[in-house]
C-alpha cells in the first residue's frame, strides 16, 4: 500500500487553473443549459474537470457546485448555462462519502498528497472504542479547516498562504455532521495496515479531512485520508455519473446523444416547492413583478408557467405576495432548451 503519493500533492494541485482558452483548442461555443452528474477522476481539480467538460459539451458558460480536492472522486454536479444560477442552492446541499483513514501518520494536507508531519504508533482498538470516538465527531460540532483549502484569509486562499509557509491561524467554525460511521475496521483488527473505512454524512462547509484528522486525534494516534469518494449531493440520492471519457465517447458520437445525458435545470430544484401561474401572471413574473394573492405556504418555492417551464425562483411572504428571487432566461418564450430526455 502507497502510503503518500508521489506523483502531484495537494500542496501544488492548489493553483490557478489556466484560462478555458489557454488550455483548450479553440472551438464555437453554444448556448447550452442543463446539469451534467460528473464522475470526478482522481488528479483533476474541480475546476479542471469543469473546463474539460464544458469543452467536450462546447458550453458557453459552466460552474461547478463546490470543490472536490485533486485526490477526491465520485460526484461533482456540473452546471451549464441557466442551470449556473442554481448551483449555489447545490453549493450548500446536504452530501455523502465514502472514506479510508490511514491511522498513526499525520500530514500537512491532512490527506495522503501531503508530506508526513508526524507517526505514532496504532494502539489495539475495539470497535467500542472507534464507534466512541466517531459518535464525537456526530451532530453540530465546532471544525477547523484544513490550512491547505481553498477558503479565503485576507481576500487571499489559504493555501496560496501555506504555499509561502506563512504561519496562518485557522479560526474553528459550527459543521453539521448528521452520520459518522464505520463501516469497516477488519485490516486493523486483522494485524494488517491501520486502515478504517468510514462513511460521512455532511452538511455545506464540512471537511472530511478534517473529519479525519480529528478522528485520529481522539483515538492518540493521529490520522489522514488515503481515499476520498463522493457518494451524493442532495437532491442526487442516486445519481447516473458519468466520467469525462463516457461523455468524449458521446461527443464523438453526434450532439443529440451527448446532451441526453445532461439533466434539465429543475432536477436540481426538488426540494422546492412547486407554484404554476397562469400565462398574464407567468408573463408579469418573468418581467420581475411581484404578484399579490398567491396561496401557499410561506418560503421559497420554484414558479412554473402553464406549459411546465420553470421560469425562476421566488419567495412566498406571509401577505400571499410572490416575490421573485432569481429568473431564468430562457431563448423563446414556452421553450425550454432542457436537453430530450
Amino acid at each position: 500500500m502507497v502510503l503518500f503519493s508521489t506523483g502531484r500533492s495537494l500542496r501544488s494541485s492548489y493553483k490557478r487553473d489556466p484560462p478555458l482558452h489557454m488550455s483548450l483548442p479553440k472551438v464555437k461555443f453554444r448556448r447550452l443549459d442543463g446539469i451534467l452528474l460528473l464522475d470526478k477522476p482522481q488528479g483533476l481539480s474541480s475546476n479542471q474537470a469543469l473546463q474539460r467538460a464544458r469543452f467536450l459539451f462546447r458550453a458557453q458558460k459552466g460552474g461547478h457546485t463546490g470543490s472536490l480536492d485533486p485526490l477526491a472522486t465520485g460526484l461533482l454536479p456540473l452546471c451549464f448555462g441557466e442551470a449556473t444560477k442554481i448551483a449555489g442552492n447545490l453549493l450548500g446541499a446536504r452530501k455523502a462519502y465514502d472514506t479510508v483513514a490511514r491511522l498513526g501518520i499525520t500530514t500537512d494536507t491532512d490527506d495522503a498528497e501531503g508530506q508526513p508531519l508526524r507517526e505514532r504508533p496504532v494502539g489495539k482498538y475495539t470497535l467500542p472504542q472507534i464507534d466512541a470516538a466517531l459518535r464525537q465527531l456526530t451532530g453540530r460540532i465546532q471544525q477547523r479547516p484544513p490550512i491547505y483549502s481553498a477558503l479565503k484569509r485576507g481576500g487571499e486562499p489559504l493555501y496560496a498562504k501555506a504555499r509561502r509557509g506563512e504561519i496562518v491561524e485557522v479560526e474553528p467554525r459550527q459543521i453539521e455532521v448528521h452520520r459518522f460511521e464505520l463501516q469497516s475496521a477488519a485490516d486493523l483488527l486483522d494485524g494488517g495496515e491501520p486502515l478504517l473505512r468510514l462513511q460521512v454524512e455532511c452538511g455545506s462547509g464540512t471537511y472530511v479531512r478534517s473529519l479525519v484528522r480529528d478522528l485520529g486525534e481522539l483515538l492518540g494516534c493521529g490520522a489522514h485520508v488515503l481515499e476520498l469518494r463522493r457518494l451524493w449531493v442532495e437532491p442526487f440520492r442516486e445519481p447516473r455519473m458519468w466520467t469525462l471519457e463516457a461523455v468524449q465517447a458521446l461527443a464523438q458520437r453526434d450532439e443529440r446523444s451527448l446532451d441526453a445525458c445532461l439533466l434539465p435545470l429543475d432536477a436540481g430544484l426538488i426540494g422546492f416547492r412547486r407554484i404554476d401561474l397562469t400565462d398574464e401572471a407567468a408573463r408579469r413574473f418573468s418581467q420581475g413583478q411581484r404578484l399579490p394573492g398567491i396561496p401557499g405556504p410561506v418560503g421559497p418555492c420554484a414558479v412554473y408557467d402553464g406549459a411546465g417551464r420553470v421560469l425562476g425562483l421566488a419567495q412566498l411572504d406571509e401577505g400571499r405576495v410572490l416575490a421573485p428571487q432569481r429568473l431564468f432566461n430562457w431563448p423563446e418564450p414556452g421553450q425550454s432548451p432542457a436537453p430530450a430526455q
